[in-house]
């Protein structure tokens, strides 16, 4: 399960779908009205195949181009690689061609035939800033770039260290990128409490555990983590 991440806000995802908007639209005119368009001219106006190319052919070109750029670039259309973010399943498998399919299919409603609004209101609202698409294939959209960032020296805020008695001494073992994913963790954790970052929290505290032999699961999972982060500071100040 990915343990250091970002939900994607809704200002982010909007901007990437305007982005594969606007290149769906480029495609779209370069395939049907340059290519078709002067191939065809007008043998085919007022044909069944012009309503196909101008009528079904713009969404079937929305679905196929979501589809396939999310199953080749690994959760990442040309919009949502320009905003840094990419399609993950929240229980922290990888998404399949299943899960990209149902996405495609209901982008259609969550952003097509409601204009964007349906998405709009399932992101801001959900816990995991999913919409329609995303509750049905188990997804949501995270960042890739984080915009929290934290040193040792924001570390050293949190208490007082004055006299202070080690509880776990392996704790040395750790690396200070360890240590900066544990604060980014409470941090998070304290700003958006909702059941992803708890079951990150406890994955996170189950993974520590063994990494450091500790055998006794701690009741207050965040008192233990704030301990490992005093003790690190106390053996590498």
């Amino acid at each position: 399960m990915v343990i250091e991440y970002e939900l994607a806000l809704l200002r982010e995802r909007a901007m990437a779908f305007i982005i594969d908007f606007f290149i769906i639209m480029m495609i779209f005119f370069v395939v049907v009205v340059l290519i078709f368009g002067r191939l065809l001219g007008n043998a085919i106006a007022g044909t069944m195949l012009a309503g196909v190319l101008y009528g079904l052919f713009p969404l079937i070109l929305f679905m196929g181009y979501h589809l396939f750029s999310e199953i080749m670039t690994n959760g990442q259309t040309w919009g949502k690689r320009a905003m840094g973010i990419r399609v993950v399943r929240v229980d922290g498998q990888e998404p399949g061609l299943s899960d990209y399919l149902l996405r495609a299919v209901f982008h259609i409603v969550d952003s097509v035939f409601s204009s964007g609004i349906l998405a709009a209101v399932f992101i801001s609202s959900s816990s995991n800033n999913q919409r329609l698409g995303d509750m049905t294939a188990n997804t949501t959209v995270i960042r890739l770039r984080h915009q929290l960032q934290f040193g040792l020296s924001d570390i050293l805020g949190i208490n007082s260290l004055d006299n202070y008695e080690l509880t776990y001494p392996q704790v040395q073992q750790l690396a200070e990128e360890d240590m900066l994913l544990i604060k980014n963790m409470l941090t998070r954790y304290r700003s958006h409490r909702n059941p992803a970052h708890e079951q990150a929290l406890r994955e996170l505290t189950d993974r520590l555990l063994g990494l450091l032999d500790i055998e006794k699961v701690p009741n207050d999972r965040i008192g233990f983590l704030k301990t490992l982060i005093r003790d690190y500071i106390v053996i590498t100040r």
